[in-house]
């Protein structure tokens, strides 16, 4: 099983009652939840740790996790909140009012840890979940205590407006990137956080990967760099692309028998491109429908 460990939340969208009122209405979301979700719908072995609540917010993360096929049994639960994250557009520009304080993800500690044991073949981090404390010191030490033992897939999904305090969330994502197999960055992560591919890879990274939109992804690797290009889509919204090609690739490596730091290490390139060439092209599906909406195996 391929867990994904980090935030779920309700993405509270503005929308309009027959009667004309405002309203708002709930959407699971989050960025690792959305990469957990995505995995389950290919019908790879996945999995999602992060704190779920026992409300009515809690229980539509947990319902909408099990029909896409998605584990949960690592997850604890608590009676506190779900967070929320309401969302207005101003000029088609969406803003974000998050309502975060004692959630039950955020407070999430290592007490919470699970013993992962023999089910578990790889992890994936990423996404505000690695901003908010404690949670965010929650996973560091997952990551920093499960590297070595298994494949650890980040993406930092870099939100400068989350990051109350810089230096802390650096160091915490530097040491957790040093622990990685794989990163991906898109160029916004690459350039406020000061990094390159040859750094990562200096530091033991296997596997970089360099997502630009439309222009493809280019892969690093200790030998060199390949390209793959981006699947032509009508966009309709990005919500979600880049969980869905973090999704993508895991499945592709999994299915392959690649998901692991020797073949990550030792495949050739060409052994690669597929799972790569799967994440561009479920994200291509992603994008070219309203939210985050990841594709089926059957719709492939």
């Amino acid at each position: 099983m391929i867990l994904c460990c980090g935030e779920s939340l309700i993405d509270m969208l503005p929308r309009q009652t027959v009667s004309g009122e405002a309203a708002f209405a709930p959407h699971a979301g989050g960025a690792v939840f959305n990469t957990a979700i995505a995995l389950g719908r290919l019908g790879a072995p996945a999995g999602f740790f992060g704190g779920l609540s026992d409300d009515l917010f809690g229980a539509l993360l947990t319902e909408t996790l099990d029909r896409s096929r998605v584990d949960s049994s690592l997850t604890p639960r608590s009676s506190r909140p779900t967070t929320l994250a309401f969302v207005t557009l101003t000029d088609g520009h969406a803003k974000y009012a998050f309502y975060d304080e004692n959630t039950a993800g955020r407070m999430l500690t290592e007490a919470d840890l699970p013993d992962l044991g023999d089910t578990v073949s790889a992890l994936f981090f990423g996404g505000i979940s690695l901003v908010s404390e404690p949670a965010a010191d929650t996973y560091a030490a997952l990551c920093a205590r499960e590297a070595g033992r298994r494949p650890i897939m980040i993406d930092p999904n870099v939100r400068p407006g989350f990051i109350t305090d810089q230096p802390r969330y650096r160091a915490r994502l530097a040491a957790m990137l040093d622990k990685a197999d794989i990163v991906k960055l898109s160029d916004e992560d690459m350039e406020w956080l000061g990094e390159s591919p040859e750094g990562l890879l200096a530091c033991g990274v296997a596997l970089v990967l360099i997502t630009r939109g439309a222009e493809g992804v280019t892969a690093y690797r200790s030998g060199g760099s390949f390209e793959t290009p981006a699947q032509k889509a009508a966009v309709v919204d990005t919500v979600g692309a880049g969980d869905t090609f973090n999704a993508g690739v895991l499945a592709g490596l999994q299915r392959d028998g690649l998901l692991t730091r020797e073949a990550l290490v030792t495949a050739p390139d060409a052994a690669l491109q597929p799972a790569i060439t799967l994440g561009t092209r479920v994200a291509a599906i992603t994008v070219s429908r309203a939210g985050a909406n990841p594709p089926w195996d059957h719709e492939l």
